[in-house]
């Protein structure tokens, strides 16, 4: 099917099964989040470079057994040597305590030795019964590795690069989720110097990959130059994507089930005076019925971990 692109109040706009209330909190129906804390208490005992990026959280107390806490952070620095880091609390509200192994993954991989990894994301495969990490390194290839507790991952393996998706000069900071029977990666892809959203499927979330050849979203509709940082969001019957933009602030489009649409709806989450100008790489979650959103703060090499509650 061809994908249309939209900007909300143009038509075909898709706005069916969102609540009353829920439209007056923001685009899709998104809540209006409030800053909370800061997800990780300085001083960290791996910090390389001062920085960090790329928050995921995942409920693992419902996946294994002897788990360190109810939900666990991933994050990494993005600066050389980068690092893939862990940590745990038993609340979104957190704070979180850091693995003291960190960090889980370093630059020096099993296939050859990179600048850097960073931007970890993970996601738990039933049928596995594992959990798989995908992360960068270096900023052209995406990679994959696997874990049964969510804290010693193998495997590693490349499963996107450049070389992928003729045309852009990186591929990284992705994520992968279920969707309709199969699992869909959503990443940046820098074109013309330019960085759009792309995405791709594969049937098990580790091989088999295939990869759209065309960006998913554009950053012109939203008066942008770069987006970045893609999180899928399922609500109202319909897919979305949230990602940040160069100015800061974070957005939603709506692709819908088939990921064949792009309708920009707006803006969803503004900077607050200590997030320094900027919010960026959204992730959700759910603790005792209360959203979540854990994000970036701050320039991006200078960046901070901060948890946000749903008001």
């Amino acid at each position: 099917m061809k994908r249309r692109s939209l900007i909300a109040g143009t038509a075909g706009l898709f706005v069916a099964s969102v609540p009353r209330a829920a439209q007056a909190a923001g685009p899709a129906g998104m809540p209006a989040y409030t800053y909370l804390r800061d997800a990780l208490t300085m001083p960290l005992a791996y910090n390389p470079t001062g920085e960090f990026i790329f928050p995921c959280i995942r409920g693992v107390y419902d996946k294994i057994s002897g788990a360190r806490g109810r939900y666990y952070l991933y994050y990494a620095p993005h600066e050389k040597p980068g690092g893939i880091c862990v940590a745990w609390a038993n609340s979104l509200a957190g704070p979180f305590t850091e693995h003291t192994a960190n960090p889980v993954i370093d630059n020096v991989l099993p296939s050859t030795t990179v600048s850097h990894v960073s931007s970890p994301h993970v996601t738990w495969i039933p049928s596995a019964r594992q959990f798989y990490l995908y992360y960068h390194g270096e900023n052209t290839t995406t990679r994959v590795a696997r874990s049964s507790d969510g804290l010693t991952f193998r495997d590693e393996t490349p499963i996107l690069s450049t070389r992928l998706v003729p045309g852009l000069t990186e591929t990284s900071y992705a994520r992968v989720f279920a969707h309709s029977g199969r699992y869909v990666m959503v990443y940046m892809g820098v074109l013309g110097g330019k960085r759009h959203i792309y995405h791709g499927w594969s049937p098990n979330g580790w091989d088999q990959w295939q990869f759209a050849q065309t960006p998913l979203i554009s950053p012109a509709p939203d008066g942008l130059t770069d987006i970045s940082g893609p999180h899928v969001v399922e609500r109202n019957g319909t897919t979305y994507v949230a990602y940040h933009g160069n100015d800061g602030k974070m957005r939603i489009t709506e692709v819908g089930n088939g990921f064949d649409r792009e309708v920009h709806l707006g803006v969803f989450h503004t900077p607050i005076a200590s997030d320094n100008g900027r919010t960026a790489a959204p992730s959700f979650g759910t603790d005792g019925g209360v959203q979540y959103m854990f994000y970036e703060a701050g320039a991006r090499l200078n960046a901070r971990i901060c948890i946000a509650r749903a008001s």
